[in-house]
């Protein structure tokens, strides 16, 4: 059986994904036609129900989650993990709502974090998560939120932190961030989608069984993050919580599922459970 498979290129994403997409572990019979693409590119295919299989953000699972069942396996979430607003001077965070601020994506939780938080800022543009950066250094936005390595950059490129907006939703709702998932078709079997979560456990587990070692199919899709960055970027982005969402991942998705409903960001929506 072949099943298509999205997922993004930055490490954490290569370092789960590279042992079942390359044939390292027994994968069942299955086989995957995978892409890498950035994860506002996912999320848009995961809207139209594109492919079998897909990282997403869990804003957008909140929107299709008729359509997809969310894995237990290959999840990003928990502590210290959030996006960051940054800028280039010191701003102060009585003032977010009148800023013009780049995001890496309308359907991103990053996005949403920050709409939960500022509901009043508005002034918001796309663009691609690795330009945001440069773009509030050149000035023409006042603030932007940074995702993925640039928590490891950002002060680098002599930027300063607003907010850590994954630090206040761990304050205010004392429960992990849940950031990105990934979601399997519900038109498929229970079967076809346990197995297929046991091949991304297994995964990451041969992925972790040869660290600190990094396999030419994560450093050369990491464009030019340095090697620190990778492993900072694995370190932090790939944890307990990958490998099996437990009770309080799950507890934690849910709770921004209930937050996104109560800001009128959801509708009544979807009634039944959200894993498969």
């Amino acid at each position: 059986m072949k099943l298509t498979l999205g997922f993004s290129p930055c490490p954490n994403d290569t370092f789960i994904f590279d042992a079942m997409v390359n044939g390292l572990i027994d994968c069942h019979g299955i086989t995957f036609d995978y892409v890498m693409e950035d994860v506002e590119n996912l999320n848009f295919w995961a809207a139209k129900g594109k492919l079998d299989i897909t990282k997403l953000s869990y804003n957008t699972f909140l929107h299709t989650v008729d359509k997809y069942a969310l894995l237990h396996s290959g999840s990003a979430l928990g502590r210290g993990v959030g996006p960051l607003l940054v800028s280039k001077k010191s701003i102060d965070i009585n003032n977010v709502n009148d800023l013009k601020i780049a995001i890496p994506g309308f359907n991103t939780t990053a996005n949403l974090l920050l709409s939960l938080a500022f509901p009043g800022a508005k002034n918001k543009t796309e663009l691609k998560f690795n330009d945001i950066e440069q773009a509030v250094i050149d000035g023409t936005y006042d603030a932007g939120l940074i995702i993925h390595e640039g928590r490891f950059t950002y002060q680098k490129k002599g930027l300063e932190k607003i907010i850590d907006l994954g630090e206040w939703w761990e304050n205010s709702m004392n429960a992990l961030i849940p950031l990105g998932g990934i979601v399997i078709r519900r038109s498929f079997d229970k079967e076809l989608c346990a197995t297929v979560d046991k091949i991304i456990k297994n995964s990451i587990d041969y992925a972790w069984k040869r660290y600190p070692g990094l396999s030419d199919f994560i450093t050369s899709n990491a464009q030019e993050m340095e090697e620190d960055v990778m492993r900072q970027h694995i370190q932090l982005y790939v944890n307990e919580y990958s490998s099996d969402l437990g009770k309080t991942g799950m507890d934690a998705i849910h709770l921004l599922f209930d937050k996104a409903k109560d800001s009128g960001m959801l509708g009544s929506g979807f009634d039944g459970s959200i894993f498969y």
